[in-house]
């Protein structure tokens, strides 16, 4: 829901700020009051094109903010999400604001963050519905004409379940086609990935191999010194290790007499010695240890092996990080994925009637979902041309009729599961729709759009959202603004133009601009734009000599004195009695 809109330097508005009723809200003034730039701004800030000439006089730039309620859910909130900006921070509020300078490009901002301007239209699609000449035509493509059918059908779990059959049958079609149309170059690569394959399992490389015969290439290679230094360290530790015979004491007798020392000191009530016994105790402990590791190094290192059969293998493996390393991990991973690759380049002749057999089950089973759907869409179509035709009359269209033609690309009896459901479904199904619209009694039904004038369409519009919003039969969070709504339209007829517009806003906003008291008169709110000479240039405020457009919300006396002028373009005590009738009168 809009609530508030701001304007500055738009065209001849310097600044205006507008709060709409949560309900209608009408739009009124004289022709070429400058109602135009509160659609403007609305269009600015939902991401249309931006011109600079829009900047109002003596100004560098024009800028247009609305301020849009907005539930959790909604999904504008979930497209600002994905934008990157978190429309919770500002308390379930969308702030929407465009720049236009004089110069260079728009500026988009949503809720503080600066986007792409095709953010803002991704985002105002799910806030607000603008029904002007210019953006009715929209309705016109058979794409918008399908979204509305399917609003009104509420066939959202039979559009879920078609598009997920789709996506798995096209997923397959473009295996299929992969396989199936195998060039040289896909050939070759499969030939590449299989002598790779074979290279590598010759090798057979183990995870962490290489690291570990370099490591005891290196122990081969330092052998002597290694030899050396572990002898003269178990000689100092434990000579008879080395030699049985030998009388000399190493550290460990050393420590294990200076234990024994230590105990056999007697002092009654002093343990500091026997502590200390312990504590060497510990340390022989640890010294007998190295001493059994390092017997077990001189051990290891006669088992070392050839050194030359250890760097021809470093040499193999060395030759395999090189070409799909960087590592020995690398290089079977490396294998591991190619072999899955081999098995569908190679596209034998079993696995693809496989496929093919898999892709007609898939076929089928989209089939099924699209036929289900277009079901739907048929009841759904007779019943939306019924009502909208019925609401038509009550608009002054009587003898306009609306038709929605569901046209379903496949026959009863086929097409089969196979290559011909490709020409029949696409990615929203197997139909295509069309909105046909007579707009008197005789003529044929043309395309939506080209054959109905502004204000017509605009009706039919209005039509439209009235039977969506019925059936749906609950609050929706979206604005609707009518523009040229009651062209056309007088007496009787724009007296029940307001109060379906009204209708509307009990499940929806609705804004509506509009020259006929008997609509305006249906509104909770009302503004009135008006115009008149620009005031003399000030130290605080300079600006140039000419026209400019306020924005003025009226009530009371202020409104009757509007409702009056547009009866009757005077203030007289006739129509300003005729006036408040119209607004007594003007509540359901």
């Amino acid at each position: 829901m809009l609530e508030e809109l701001e304007i500055r330097d738009l065209g001849p508005i310097h600044h205006a700020r507008i709060a709409p009723a949560r309900s209608m809200t009408a739009i009124t003034g004289e022709t070429g009051a400058g109602k135009s730039m509160l659609l403007s701004a609305i269009r600015l800030i939902s991401g249309g094109p931006a011109q600079s000439r829009r900047v109002g006089p003596g100004a560098q730039e024009a800028w247009a903010q609305g301020v849009f309620a907005v539930a959790e859910d909604n999904p504008a909130v979930i497209q600002a999400k994905d934008a990157g900006v978190d429309a919770a921070a500002d308390e379930g509020e969308l702030y929407l604001s465009r720049t236009v300078p004089v110069a260079g490009r728009s500026r988009s901002v949503l809720s503080g963050h600066t986007v792409p301007r095709s953010v803002l239209q991704h985002v105002s699609e799910h806030l607000v519905t603008i029904h002007g000449q210019a953006d009715q035509l929209r309705i016109a493509s058979a794409a918008r004409q399908r979204e509305v059918l399917d609003a009104y059908a509420g066939d959202a779990a039979l559009l879920e379940a078609y598009g997920k059959a789709w996506n798995e049958l096209k997923a397959m079609d473009d295996r299929l086609d992969a396989l199936e149309h195998q060039q040289a170059d896909v050939r070759q690569r499969a030939d590449y990935l299989r002598e790779s394959i074979e290279r590598i399992n010759q090798v057979d490389p183990q995870p962490g191999e290489d690291e570990d015969l370099k490591a005891k290439r290196s122990r081969i290679e330092n052998a002597a010194s290694i030899q050396q230094g572990v002898n003269g360290a178990i000689a100092a530790l434990d000579a008879s290790q080395l030699d049985s015979d030998g009388d000399s004491n190493g550290a460990t007798d050393l420590v294990r007499h200076a234990a024994q020392s230590l105990r056999a000191i007697r002092v009654d009530g002093d343990n500091t010695y026997e502590k200390l016994a312990q504590r060497l105790d510990s340390i022989e402990a640890d010294l007998s240890d190295v001493v059994f590791t390092l017997s077990r190094q001189t051990d290891d290192d006669d088992d070392e092996g050839d050194l030359d059969a250890i760097n021809t293998r470093i040499h193999d493996l060395g030759e395999l990080t090189r070409r799909w390393g960087p590592g020995l991990a690398d290089v079977i991973a490396w294998r591991d994925n190619a072999a899955f690759e081999v098995e569908d380049l190679d596209a034998s002749p079993e696995k693809l009637e496989q496929l093919r057999t898999d892709r007609d089950h898939l076929a089928a089973k989209a089939l099924d979902a699209a036929r289900e759907l277009s079901a739907a869409r048929v009841k759904a179509a007779d019943e939306l041309g019924e009502r909208v035709t019925a609401e038509l009359a009550e608009l002054a269209m009587g003898g306009s009729r609306l038709e929605v033609r569901v046209v379903s690309r496949a026959t009863e009896s086929g097409p089969d599961a196979g290559a011909d459901v490709a020409q029949v479904l696409d990615a929203h199904g197997m139909d295509d729709i069309m909105f046909a619209f007579t707009p008197f009694p005789g003529s044929e039904p043309l395309p939506m759009g080209s054959s109905a004038s502004g204000g017509e369409l605009s009706r039919l519009m209005l039509a439209l959202e009235l039977t969506i919003a019925e059936r749906r039969g609950e609050a929706a969070d979206m604005t609707f603004i009518f523009d040229e709504v009651d062209a056309g339209v007088g007496g009787k007829a724009a007296a029940e133009l307001g109060r379906r517009l009204a209708k509307l806003a009990r499940s929806s906003q609705v804004l509506v601009v509009t020259h006929l008291a008997q609509v305006a008169s249906w509104a909770q709110e009302q503004y009135v734009v008006s115009k008149g000479p620009t005031a003399p240039d000030t130290p605080d405020e300079p600006g140039a000599a000419g026209v400019t457009t306020t924005v003025t919300r009226v009530d009371g006396e202020d409104r009757v004195r509007e409702i009056a002028r547009m009866l009757s373009g005077s203030e007289s005590g006739t129509s300003l009695d005729h006036a408040r009738e119209l607004l007594a009168a003007s509540v359901e």
